[in-house]
């Protein structure tokens, strides 16, 4: 072409989305305008992330309690859907014993703001918060909590099976991470220690 002396014409390509706008600024961040969680079953917050098992994407949902840094509920799938994170949720309130009323803060994933989920947050009386478009920060705890199981779990390891990792994803929550990782911001005690000197 350019020994021809020929130029490409280039054609912008626009996808219309036009609920896509209105749908991301539906809801608020409610915990901007909150004083911190004084006691357990106050505000639990959620995400989604990546790991990798023999060189394909995995991906795990954490709950976890906003007051104590307890992870809560968790589940492991091959593929990012609604039934993960609502499995995740499922799993922390039968640990907690089916409580209502809590502030729910997760990112604007459609596995959260989807039908499905919003009906089971719906069933259990739970008010959802969400991160504000763009702040990631939002949802501090939860991006802290992943960024010390991929340094201390994940990095340098790899995972043959979905069941290693789950086995070890087991031992790292709930034997390392609730009831031994000592939290600055807990004045140096573990999740569970917290919750029980606070009971």
């Amino acid at each position: 072409m350019k020994e021809a002396g020929l130029r490409g014409r280039v054609v912008r390509v626009t996808r219309r989305q036009p609920a896509r706008k209105r749908f991301i600024s539906k809801g608020t961040n409610i915990l901007l305008d909150m004083d911190a969680p004084t006691k357990v079953d106050q505000v639990w917050v959620a995400d989604v992330t990546y790991l990798k098992v023999n060189g394909s994407w995995k991906y795990l949902a954490t709950v976890m309690d906003r007051y104590s840094r307890r992870i809560i509920g968790w589940s492991l799938s091959k593929t990012r859907t609604t039934s993960l994170t609502k499995a995740a949720l499922a799993y922390a309130l039968r640990k907690r014993d089916n409580p209502k009323g809590i502030i729910f803060h997760t990112d604007r994933g459609i596995e959260y703001t989807g039908y499905e989920f919003q009906a089971l947050l719906k069933k259990w009386k739970f008010k959802h918060s969400l991160n504000r478009p763009g702040h990631c920060t939002d949802n501090a705890f939860m991006e802290s909590f992943f960024h010390s199981l991929k340094a201390e779990l994940i990095r340098g390891n790899v995972y043959q099976s979905v069941n290693d990792l789950r086995k070890e994803l087991s031992i790292y929550i709930n034997q390392f991470y609730n009831k031994v990782r000592l939290h600055s911001g807990l004045g140096y005690v573990s999740p569970m220690d917290y919750e029980h000197h606070a009971a």
